[in-house]
């Protein structure tokens, strides 16, 4: 698995004697943009977890920038240029919108660069809420913004999204996703997500996992047209 950024590897959970996933193997490149879907309990959020170190697999392992991070804590696996936006937005409540974000940039960027990355962060994110409000005011997809702006702005070098157009509408989606793919030109990207319409909008690869499994990894025009796909996940009058 030369030149991958992400390189999992007979990726097994077992939870007593429920198989959550089964000998998976996955690899991301540098700045590819990947999106997984399945359908319910076929293992997407057992894989993400094990992709952030919630969850020890139980043989197998995963390879984050040529280094094993399977026994890593979870906060230590964060600090390895990896960005994590959870299902629901991970902010500080009682904190500002700038405060939020400054908060994230302040282990990477200080004085000039700080306020100039601040900046950036803002534009990038498509920010319009007032700074000084405390994001708890805030609308849902506001939030989800602000989370997004928090996970760029130290610059990571892989960005896992889960589930990030849950809860918006579809202006607020359709922006997330040309954010997305602008942000695809710095970082690699996995994504998460149910929602299908979100995906024909940003993917360029589609993973599908079924009963534990990769069931197919290709193309989304291939994916998406594929009949076994339809009949486990669309159904047969969706494409």
């Amino acid at each position: 698995m030369a030149n991958n950024l992400l390189a999992v590897s007979n990726l097994s959970v077992h939870f007593g004697g429920v198989v959550a996933l089964s000998n998976v193997d996955f690899s991301l490149k540098p700045l590819e943009l990947c999106c997984i879907i399945g359908p319910n309990g076929a293992g997407k959020s057992t894989f993400f977890k094990c992709l952030t170190g919630q969850i020890v697999p139980t043989t197998g392992d995963v390879v984050l920038a040529d280094s094993s991070i399977v026994k890593m804590s979870p906060h230590l696996i964060a600090r390895k240029s990896l960005g994590i936006k959870t299902q629901v937005p991970n902010v500080f409540e009682g904190l500002s919108v700038r405060e939020n974000i400054r908060l994230s940039l302040e282990r990477s960027f200080s004085g000039k660069q700080l306020a100039h990355r601040f900046e950036e962060v803002i534009s990038t994110a498509g920010i319009t809420a007032d700074l000084s409000e405390r994001v708890d005011n805030l609308s849902h997809g506001q939030r989800q913004l602000i989370e997004l702006a928090m996970i760029v702005g130290p610059k990571p070098s892989l960005m896992l999204l889960d589930e990030p157009a849950a809860g918006l509408s579809k202006a607020e989606s359709t922006h997330l996703a040309n954010t997305i793919r602008e942000l695809a030109s710095s970082s690699a990207i996995i994504v998460v997500e149910h929602d299908m319409d979100f995906i024909k909008m940003i993917a360029e690869r589609i993973v599908v996992f079924n009963r534990g499994k990769v069931l197919m990894d290709d193309l989304p025009s291939v994916v998406l047209n594929d009949e076994t796909v339809k009949n486990v996940y669309l159904g047969k009058d969706r494409t």
